[in-house]
């Protein structure tokens, strides 16, 4: 929640970025920065790998994206850690070790949580939510079934496609509520369990952001800590990870390592009542809100580390490991993918392996997180998810695959090290 100073923080940036977005120009591809834009990489990686160096600067420039990085891990060995800046602005430079908001990156990170909540004994998969946290049933029976298992693989009962997500309807909670900008988790979830659900629970998939702020209320009321203190002592800390800190909505409150964040499409802040039209990344949503399910920043070098929780028995044991990436009763996709515990999960051809990964979207964020079953891994962070250009920012999953494939000899080093990782 924000403290007074940090309100008055918030306020003077939000009249500041307000007045930038409306000056923003329309130039193509360049989401309205000057177009005299060069390009620098930052970082280490090898000749070796190029096609990864080559997939990022045409992904970039034809989209006009300022600032990216990527890290890329063999075998468990951190084999190429970059920055890439394609941007008028050379004199801060992404690298492998600046934070970006990483977006729906952060539902694994909550997943490890619970699943370490489960395997020390202190919550069950099968504890209903409801009870756990005091929530009302009354306006609607089925609230009472719902299950921590339910909340991770999305079938918890609120279909965004049916019902708007509440994490994005602040004006609606703080009307319904009595209360006023910005909006409290605590107003979200008494708003959303006044409503009837969309589905019972169990039946089917639909991906919910709010079943993860319920997942992050779990995990401060079982380990009795804030969610990000438990994560941070419990998960990130035992595999070195200190860079990852929960991310805050306004320009003035970024964190000095982190990266601008960029969109063309300003809207009216949710931080408070003025009204004041800001660029959506500053203001256009409560980021603050969304620690369980899309508010972490991290480094691509640091989630890279994260990914090898899942390599073998260590922070997470081999039981909860295949939990996480176990198929769900129901929700299967018809091309054979699911949603297993944090992850998406595709099994490989002959049942040999599997595909897991995730990715994030935000105004102003588009990432990816893949682990693939012949041991390699990849995290690609960008500060902007929309441009002039009309081209896709998904279609760099295929790419970084396509990249991958081009490798012919792979380094033998390890850059964690290097990284204090």
């Amino acid at each position: 929640m924000l403290t007074r100073r940090d309100t008055l923080r918030l306020l003077a940036g939000a009249a500041t970025v307000g007045a930038a977005s409306r000056a923003l120009p329309a130039v193509a591809g360049t989401s309205g920065r000057a177009a005299a834009q060069v390009w620098k990489v930052t970082g280490k990686s090898a000749s070796s790998l190029a096609s990864f160096d080559n997939t990022l600067k045409a992904f970039m420039q034809a989209r006009g994206i300022p600032h990216a990085s990527l890290a890329v891990v063999r075998k468990g060995r951190l084999v190429l850690a970059r920055g890439y800046n394609w941007t008028e602005n050379t004199t801060a430079l992404a690298q492998p070790t600046s934070l970006f908001r990483v977006a729906s990156l952060s539902k694994p990170v909550t997943s490890a949580a619970v699943m370490k909540l489960v395997q020390d004994g202190k919550l069950s998969l099968t504890a209903k939510v409801a009870p756990l946290l005091g929530l009302s049933t009354a306006a609607d029976a089925r609230l009472a079934s719902v299950t921590v298992l339910h909340l991770l693989q999305h079938l918890g009962g609120w279909d965004r496609a049916v019902t708007p997500d509440p994490m994005f309807a602040d004006r609606a909670v703080a009307a319904a509520v009595g209360g006023t900008l910005p909006v409290t988790q605590a107003q979200i979830i008494k708003y959303v369990s006044g409503r009837r659900m969309d589905f019972a629970p169990g039946t089917k998939y639909a991906y919910s952001n709010y079943g993860y702020l319920l997942l992050q209320k779990v995990i401060e009321k079982v380990s009795g800590q804030a969610y990000a203190t438990y994560v941070q002592q419990k998960i990130l800390a035992p595999i070195k990870i200190g860079r990852m800190v929960l991310g805050r909505s306004a320009k003035s409150l970024r964190r000095s390592t982190e990266v601008p964040y960029f969109s063309t499409k300003p809207g009216s802040t949710v931080l408070d009542t003025t009204g004041a039209l800001v660029q959506a990344p500053y203001g256009g949503f409560n980021l603050e809100n969304m620690a369980g399910h899309g508010g972490w920043l991290s480094s691509a070098v640091d989630l890279a580390r994260f990914t090898r929780l899942y390599d073998a028995a260590g922070v997470l044991t081999s039981a909860s490991i295949t939990k996480t990436f176990a198929k769900p009763a129901t929700g299967v996709n018809a091309d054979g993918w699911y949603y297993g515990l944090g992850w998406m999960v595709r099994p490989v051809t002959g049942g040999t392996g599997r595909n897991t990964w995730h990715d994030g979207s935000l105004p102003g964020t588009s990432t990816l997180m893949v682990r693939r079953n012949d041991g390699l891994s990849w995290v690609v962070l960008f500060d902007q998810r929309d441009d002039p250009s009309g081209l896709g920012y998904g279609d760099i999953d295929a790419l970084l695959h396509k990249a991958a494939n081009a490798v012919t000899t792979w380094p033998t080093t390890d850059l964690f090290p290097a990284y204090s990782l």
